[in-house]
């Protein structure tokens, strides 16, 4: 931990908030003072060495849609997306404002990155979010990242910035993901009950077999829960980034490297970035289903989908959304991004690539999911 040059660090709107909504400008000023040790010229003094380590941090922050409940007049987080966009569209431009104005007393430059799963999942986009964020770390700016809750419908919305911020510590080759809570760590039960204890590190999922985590929290200002956080430590510990889990009041132990909150290990390799986001943080539009050749092939021969393969498609879906690929039970096998539209589809089902070529043109001599753009699914 003590060792990380990239970290991304993630807050939470309980963290920065009061709680009938608005900023809490004391608190965002104490998270800053925190993460400005450790960023821009000189950085935090190594005790050992005497030579200055810098770190770059990508802040992912929550707070946007609480920030405008109170300058709108609203009493609680609303429930319809409308008024969340609306509430985010205030809020954002409040939130970014703070952390230019308490990054600025450190000379700290802030640039905003704002999200959705649809940018993240195409190839594109998804190269485009890349460069962003490394060269605003190579000019020397925070990158503050949140989902784009403006404009962000129910079909591309990630749900929650935890797991965006595990695919922005992927996205990024993060040395550690850092995530800031209201808990000072992950408990065997309700951190409230007597009897409880804080479980210190996490080596594997069978590490939390038995315990009891909750269910994702829908009241107050935020959307998180202890459950999506696990959720987040584990989809970033398996793409090979470790997590620290604890309160925000412990930001500082976290960053210089103490034992605080609860410690998730490794669990894989890095994996490629895009198939991470597909199978992580896209909604399919359709369903494939494939017969018994087609499921083999995709699952235990990692081939591409072919038209011959497919039998049945359902969903209103384009050229380049995420699938859904069945077997012949119902079951999701894979997800993928798909080449043709759904209502081109139909007329291709059953046939082999040359036939199509030879019957419809060059522009049909394709894969209906190429490998590259599939990601399998764990049942």
């Amino acid at each position: 931990m003590a060792d990380a040059r990239r970290i991304v660090v993630k807050v939470g709107s309980s963290s920065l908030t009061t709680a009938a909504g608005g900023l809490d400008a004391d608190r965002v000023d104490a998270l800053v003072d925190v993460l400005a040790k450790y960023t821009g010229p000189g950085g935090r003094p190594d005790a050992e060495q005497g030579e200055a380590l810098q770190k770059e941090i990508v802040l992912v922050s929550s707070g946007a849609i609480a920030a405008g409940l109170a300058p709108l007049g609203l009493p609680r987080r609303p429930r319809d997306l409308a008024r969340q966009q609306a509430a985010a569209s205030v809020g954002q431009g409040l939130l970014v404002a703070r952390y230019t104005a308490s990054f600025a007393r450190y000379g700290r430059r802030v640039g905003q990155v704002l999200l959705t799963s649809d940018d993240t999942s195409r190839r594109a986009h998804y190269r485009n979010a890349y460069r962003t964020l490394e060269q605003l770390l190579a000019m020397g700016a925070v990158p503050v990242v949140n989902e784009n809750d403006t404009v962000a419908t129910e079909e591309i919305r990630f749900g929650d910035n935890d797991r965006l911020a595990a695919l922005v510590a992927h996205l990024v080759r993060a040395d550690l993901l850092v995530l800031l809570s209201d808990v000072d760590g992950l408990y065997d039960g309700n951190p409230a009950s007597p009897g409880t204890s804080r479980i210190s590190e996490v080596t594997g999922p069978r590490d939390l077999d038995g315990v009891d985590i909750g269910s994702a929290g829908k009241a107050g200002v935020g959307t998180g829960g202890m459950v999506t956080k696990v959720e987040a430590a584990r989809i970033a510990a398996a793409a090979g980034v470790p997590v620290v889990l604890t309160s925000a009041t412990y930001a500082a132990d976290a960053l210089a490297g103490a034992a605080t909150g609860t410690y998730f290990h490794r669990t894989g390799r890095r994996a490629a970035g895009r198939l991470l986001w597909l199978a992580h943080a896209s909604t399919p539009r359709g369903a494939l289903t494939l017969d018994a050749g087609a499921v083999r092939a995709v699952v235990q021969r990692r081939t591409s989908l072919l038209a011959a393969g497919v039998a049945r498609v359902e969903g209103d879906f384009s050229a380049g959304d995420p699938v859904e690929l069945r077997d012949e039970q119902g079951v999701a096998v894979a997800r993928g991004l798909v080449n043709f539209d759904a209502k081109e589809i139909p007329q291709l089902l059953g046939r082999s690539t040359p036939e199509l070529a030879r019957e419809l043109g060059p522009a049909y001599e394709r894969e209906i999911v190429h490998r590259d753009d599939l990601v399998l699914l764990d049942n």
